[in-house]
């Protein structure tokens, strides 16, 4: 059996009933996330995240996938969102690090994979003195039924996004973009490696296409994204106030 796990996460293994944990204390981030400048955003995310970050589609295979991404920072390795080892307490904080330690992964069997999704722990927090998910009967306890709760949303959640990006790609509406930030006081920076939606382009589309977008919840989405784009200014502000602190 072969689990491969998200990124950011080391070594994965299968949460059972009898597992005991040491979870993190509240408000701690993941190590990965001091080094992490953008970060998966999914479906219903979008009307909270666009506040804070700017919204980005990237793609690993040329093109032949999208997701979005939610820019942390304005250079490799760079977390503008954090400060002394805590994400920003007036920031949206993203479900992809409020999952952590826990993941829900597809397991491949001989190279086959398998339809059910295994709920999984970052092993390193696995504790013979630490805490129960489950009781003495295998029934969860009030601390995983939230965890679960989240874990399962989210990873509903990340179809609905892999399903709203590939609407985008099938209608031709992405497009690679260069972004110049300016901030209050003059400084510039050019971005470049990610891909937004030409909003020239949803005119040509024709009404069943535009039913669809609307039914599917996209078009909101469309507009969340093309809104945060502004928020490269704030992030740029913000890499300079840092650097003057």
């Amino acid at each position: 059996m072969q689990i491969t796990p998200p990124f950011g996460y080391r070594e994965i293994v299968p949460l059972y009933k009898t597992s005991k944990l040491k979870l993190p204390g509240p408000g701690a981030v993941p190590e990965f996330c001091r080094q992490l400048n953008a970060i998966p955003i999914s479906y219903t995310e979008f009307s909270a995240a666009c506040r804070d970050y700017p919204l980005v589609f990237t793609s690993r295979d040329n093109g032949a996938t999208y997701a979005p991404m939610a820019v942390l920072g304005l250079t490799n390795g760079e977390n503008l969102f954090l400060s002394d080892g805590a994400w920003d307490r007036n920031a949206y904080v993203p479900a992809y690090v409020r999952r952590y330690p826990f993941c829900m992964t597809r397991v491949n069997l001989d190279k086959v994979e398998q339809a059910d999704r295994l709920i999984c722990v970052e092993k390193e927090f696995l504790d013979e003195q630490g805490e129960a998910m489950f009781d003495a009967e295998g029934k969860p306890l009030a601390r995983w039924q939230a965890i679960e709760r989240l874990l399962e949303e989210y990873e509903a959640d990340l179809d609905r996004s892999r399903e709203m990006s590939a609407i985008l790609s099938d209608y031709a509406l992405l497009e690679p973009f260069a972004m110049q930030a300016q901030t209050n006081a003059g400084a510039a920076m050019n971005l470049s490696g990610m891909y937004r939606v030409d909003e020239k382009r949803i005119e040509s589309l024709n009404a069943g296409q535009h039913k669809n977008l609307i039914k599917k919840g996209v078009m909101g989405r469309i507009y969340a994204h093309l809104i945060s784009l502004d928020n490269f200014a704030r992030l740029l502000d913000r890499k300079v106030g840092k650097a003057a602190a």
